[in-house]
């Protein structure tokens, strides 16, 4: 179990590194960063959109037919509850409760990150039509509540909410793993191991 170390308001003697995040020069190469990426998604929304990549998709969900293995479609349904709604819901309560009983009030509140970016996905899927393969060869999905949603999206795939939850929400506990937790190795490997989920659950979104 993890155990938040004492808040500011709490231990006036707290250290530079005991701090929730991190000073705000250390966060400004981080935002400039989250600025290049947000650029880079709206150029590929743009490039979608236009349709560059309705080839290389239809190329991508043929090969991954081809490779199917129908005795690993329980394994890799599995897989995919990683980034359903159910869980990560679940787990951005948790995290919540887990920040506010530690004293991070304020900081919490990130966990709205994940809520906008549930809004933006059905924002995106309503309006960028972009379908999803041709149902003679995707594979049934691990059961979800959002799937109910998906007629009424008309079918659209971008972006894939199972990676968008996938990222954020593996994300976040990881940095928060790796700024609270009172054990060396544990932070150490809290990032390798949301990268590997992440990973993992991108070639599922493919091979589904």
């Amino acid at each position: 179990m993890l155990h938040v170390r004492p808040s500011v308001e709490l231990d006036s003697h707290r250290r530079p590194h005991n701090r929730f995040l991190p000073h705000l020069s250390a966060l400004i190469p981080r935002l400039f960063g989250i600025a290049v990426l947000s650029v880079a998604f709206i150029a590929l929304t743009i490039a979608i959109t236009a349709g560059a990549f309705t080839s290389l998709d239809l190329q991508v969900a043929q090969a991954m037919h081809d490779a199917w293995q129908p005795s690993l479609h329980p394994v890799f349904q599995a897989i995919a509850e990683l980034g359903s709604i159910e869980l990560a819901t679940i787990l951005m309560f948790g995290l919540l409760i887990f920040l506010w009983q530690g004293g991070f009030g304020s900081d919490a509140l990130v966990v709205l990150v994940f809520f906008a970016a549930e809004a933006f996905e059905l924002f995106y899927k309503h309006n960028l039509h972009q379908p999803g393969p041709p149902r003679s060869i995707e594979q049934a999905d691990g059961p979800s509540l959002s799937e109910l949603l998906q007629g009424s999206l008309g079918g659209n795939s971008f972006p894939s909410g199972h990676m968008m939850r996938t990222v954020i929400v593996f994300g976040l506990l990881a940095f928060v793993v790796r700024r609270l937790s009172p054990s060396p190795l544990v932070r150490s490997l809290a990032m390798p191991a949301a990268i590997v989920i992440i990973v993992v659950m991108a070639f599922d979104r493919l091979y589904l």
